[in-house]
């Protein structure tokens, strides 16, 4: 029996977890926020430099939280850009998050590679803000100069795994990780580097892809370290997902995401191909109101917080006496509506309520993204299990309206740094491989996460009719807006 350590370097924070290698139990943690300044009220900051996620490390893994353990796997966020020189020092500050920079950028892409379909067919997406290969079209045009200076390329997870290993001459990555980049295909399971070639202007370096338990090599100390991930694909593998299972994540924007068997082209862009964590696939289907459209509406019935527009939600009854709020307030990306706005419909005397209201904003959030679990079902993805990821995941009206809306079962996990631990379970996978005690196609079992489970039962009617109401004024509003 052995330990090992998960690191999770998000947007804002170094989170550590150390766990036992046969169970998953975890042992002790650490947390420390990356040392980035941005003021109250402030977006967080589109260039950052990478020094500062290795300053939070270390921070976190203070008092010897460590000690002993045998193995360390990393997950860090996706879609930060690092460009190296030559010399592997660092262009300019890393560029994270979906940089609205750099959305010109996307369309130019598009079509520089003759169109969305082109693209789907290459890499099993279509160019957004936020990836690598639109960043680097960014750089290109708006900084030359370090264009030019740019001889390598990593990820956030790719440069944490090489500075842990000393900056060594190899530098690796993973499937999960690659397939977010935009010049990785997860169908032909290989790098683009033509796209490379025309986003940048030039072929630059680019990490070996090694396998999900693969280790990426040994410190001078002797700790192994992990082919590490992304984000998605480690909380995917903490939570450990399989077959038939999806996630439902809700954020401010939300996402649906299955493990599949294979890799999904999908023309229309509302799929993005990613890679799992395990060697198999994970299909992304994003909408860009979630849990916003639940705070506007407390605004707009002068409501506090969230769990006062639940309670009100929970005074009405399914269907919300007819009314349906179609929750397009950002516009939508699926259905595929970037310029529309929001819609309330079936405005009747008895209608006029709050409570139905807010029982509306509910379902219209969670119809939308049945409308997502709808695309992923529709192209052959089997979905048995529903995950339902972040804080409004607890709100009685999404607990109560979740399962019959999405006609399965809902799982509601304990909140917990599963990103964190499914790097440490890639740890042990690796360290098990090296050891010879596991199996490289084999994950260890750990135990599952501790969640509450809730079925559809005979609300499953009740659902269907409430999502036909939903798909009818959605039908006609904006006709055909899911057909190709």
């Amino acid at each position: 029996m052995g330990i090992v350590a998960g690191l999770d370097s998000s947007p804002d924070f170094t989170r550590i977890v150390v766990c036992d290698t046969d169970t998953g139990a975890v042992l002790r943690q650490g947390y420390a926020p990356h040392p980035v300044d941005t003021p109250d009220g402030a977006a967080r900051p589109s260039d950052v430099d990478p020094q500062a996620w290795l300053l939070s490390l270390g921070e976190a893994a203070g008092g010897g939280l460590l000690e002993g353990v045998q193995a360390i796997g990393v997950s860090a966020q996706q879609n930060a850009l690092i460009p190296l020189d030559a010399q592997g020092n660092t262009v300019r500050p890393a560029i994270v998050g979906g940089d609205r920079r750099a959305q010109v950028a996307a369309a130019d892409l598009i079509d520089a590679l003759g169109g969305r379909e082109a693209w789907a067919q290459a890499v099993g997406c279509v160019p957004q803000a936020a990836q690598p290969v639109t960043k680097l079209r960014w750089l290109a045009k708006a900084e030359p100069e370090n264009a030019r200076r740019t001889a390598a390329l990593l990820q956030a997870h790719d440069w944490l795994v090489w500075q842990l290993l000393g900056r060594p001459v190899r530098r690796t990555t993973d499937r999960g990780g690659a397939s977010g980049t935009g010049y990785w295909s997860a169908a032909a399971n290989g790098y683009r580097s033509d796209l490379v070639e025309l986003a940048l202007g030039h072929q630059a370096m680019l990490p070996e892809v090694i396998g999900p338990s693969d280790a990426a090599g040994t410190t001078p100390e002797g700790l192994l370290i992990s082919a590490g991930t992304g984000e998605t694909m480690a909380a995917a593998f903490g939570l450990g997902l399989g077959f038939g299972d999806a996630v439902v994540s809700l954020g401010a924007s939300g996402s649906v995401m299955a493990v599949h068997t294979e890799a999904l082209a999908d023309t229309s862009g509302m799929i993005t191909s990613l890679a799992d964590a395990t060697g198999m696939h994970l299909p992304v289907v994003t909408t860009l109101n979630a849990v916003r459209t639940l705070r506007g509406t407390a605004e707009l019935l002068g409501l506090a917080d969230l769990e006062s527009l639940s309670d009100l939600a929970m005074k009405s009854t399914p269907g919300s006496h007819g009314l349906v709020m179609l929750p397009y307030l950002e516009g939508e990306r699926t259905p595929n509506l970037p310029h529309t706005a929001g819609t309330l419909a079936g405005l009747r005397r008895e209608s006029m309520k709050a409570e139905h209201l807010a029982r509306a904003s509910f379902e219209g959030m969670l119809c939308g993204l049945a409308d997502a679990l709808d695309v992923l079902r529709g192209r052959g993805v089997e979905v048995r299990r529903i995950f339902l990821l972040g804080q409004a995941a607890e709100l009685p009206a999404v607990q109560a309206a979740a399962p019959m809306l999405f006609g399965a079962q809902v799982v509601v996990p304990q909140p917990a740094d599963y990103a964190a631990v499914g790097a440490a379970r890639q740890a042990a996978w690796a360290l098990g491989v090296s050891q010879g005690t596991l199996d490289p196609r084999t994950p260890p079992v750990w135990q599952g996460a501790t969640a509450q489970v809730l079925e559809p039962g005979d609300e499953m009617a009740v659902g269907q009719a409430v999502r036909q109401q939903y798909v009818s004024v959605r039908e006609q509003t904006h006709p055909g807006a899911f057909r190709a």
